[in-house]
């Protein structure tokens, strides 16, 4: 079966590999003309570091991330609202990672050249129309370089080109521009000591708009070093935001920690040691109502892009593209894949959707704000443990259900 993936992100290469791990041999395209390691800093949640694990890439994830296992909110003087222990210490099989963004991509991008071989993800190619054929699809992709169009045919066509997606924009011609909160948020990585233990993810402040992440994604190179922090300052004031990527001068920055009191950490540092700051406007799309239309569906922030609540964006992308490969292994007829596909995991993220914009997890920060101190733990346990059944995230869910691996002769057999 051919299969042409339109993406080379995190959606779109552990897409390629779940594909290749059942038989299949995809094609990505991506339209950038190099994939870099750029960006910040991700968290893998256990029930995607599971699926990566039974792609044969745990050791690879261990030797470049770290694995929290304390997530401490905090409120806007820096203390303790609640906390939960996370990964290996919350009792999964499978630790949770925090990882540069960019260092991830590359390790999946390595894993696909070395299983799929050096051609199988095309770069500078960026993708334009389709239409579906009497036994397929064609896709047509625009040179970057010479701005030559050429077409290439498939079975089967997946799009994992992101929040502004050009796949979904074709599936869904009057859907318009993504949906803004107001939210800004200044995103960096810093060499800073240290926080708190060294493997705690920490939020504080009280809502969307007024909210501070930091975690590490690097230890230091030598004891009493800097680690390598990731850190997230949201905000409404200042400028108007004009799309992603709006550098944040150090002056904003310092600004808008102004009104904080952290007292385990240095603003003042974060902001002079990172080497950018870039503004990103926080965005999420309305759940569509059906991502599958024939030999042609969405994946990843394709498909269902949320607002950051509950580190679960990328995590879901990941799982996406396990139960794709499994519904197309498992089914003869593409067309029936995809609609299984979609039926399996389109009502479950769609919610995640919704209930990011409700604050997810996160809605600990604002009933402790509510309070005016910390929020009583049974009272927290339950607004994380709804979130984490919504999102199929329970110790038991990731520890207990049945693996989508699918023995690679079988869905050789069926692509035949």
């Amino acid at each position: 079966m051919r299969v042409i993936v339109v993406g080379g992100g995190i959606a779109g290469l552990s897409c390629a590999l779940a594909l290749h791990a059942t038989g299949f041999e995809p094609r990505v395209y991506e339209a950038s003309r190099a994939v870099e390691a750029v960006g910040v800093g991700i968290n893998l949640l256990p029930h995607a570091v599971r699926e990566l694990a039974e792609l044969g890439l745990a050791d690879q994830l261990d030797a470049i991330s770290l694995a929290p296992h304390r997530l401490s909110y905090r409120d806007r003087a820096g203390e303790p609202v609640w906390e939960e222990p996370l990964g290996l210490a919350a009792g999964y099989r499978w630790p949770q990672h925090s990882v540069h963004r960019g260092r991830l991509q590359l390790l999946l991008l390595a894993a696909v050249h070395n299983r799929l071989g050096p051609d199988s993800v095309r770069t500078g190619l960026r993708f334009r129309r389709f239409e579906e054929t009497a036994d397929g699809v064609r896709v047509h992709f625009a040179d970057r370089t010479s701005g030559t169009v050429t077409a290439e045919e498939a079975d089967v066509l997946i799009g994992a080109d992101g929040i502004d997606s050009a796949v979904r924009a074709q599936l869904w011609p009057d859907e318009g521009p993504p949906n803004a909160n107001g939210v800004r948020m200044w995103r960096g990585v810093a060499h800073h000591p240290h926080i708190l233990d060294g493997r705690s993810i920490v939020v504080a402040g009280h809502a969307p708009g007024d909210k501070f992440v930091a975690y590490p994604i690097e230890d230091p190179v030598a004891a009493g070093g800097d680690a390598m922090m990731n850190w997230v300052l949201e905000v409404r004031h200042g400028p108007p935001s004009h799309g992603a990527g709006r550098r944040v001068t150090p002056a904003e920055a310092v600004f808008g920690f102004a009104s904080w009191g952290l007292p385990w950490i240095d603003p003042a540092t974060l902001v002079e040691h990172s080497p950018s700051i870039a503004e990103y406007p926080m965005l999420d799309r309305n759940p569509l109502p059906r991502w599958s239309f024939g030999r042609v569906t969405l994946l990843g922030d394709a498909a269902h892009p949320m607002y950051p609540m509950g580190m679960n964006g990328g995590s879901q992308s990941v799982v996406d593209g396990r139960v794709l490969a499994w519904c197309l292994a498992r089914e003869n007829d593409p067309v029936a894949a995809l609609l299984r596909y979609d039926r399996i995991r389109r009502p479950a993220v769609n919610a995640v959707v919704l209930a990011n914009r409700a604050l997810g997890p996160e809605e600990v920060l604002a009933r402790a704000a509510e309070l005016g101190g910390p929020l009583p733990g049974d009272r927290a346990e339950r607004i994380s443990r709804r979130y984490k059944k919504l999102s199929r995230g329970t110790v038991a869910q990731v520890n207990t259900h049945e693996s989508w691996t699918v023995p690679r002769d079988a869905a050789r057999r069926r692509a035949e």
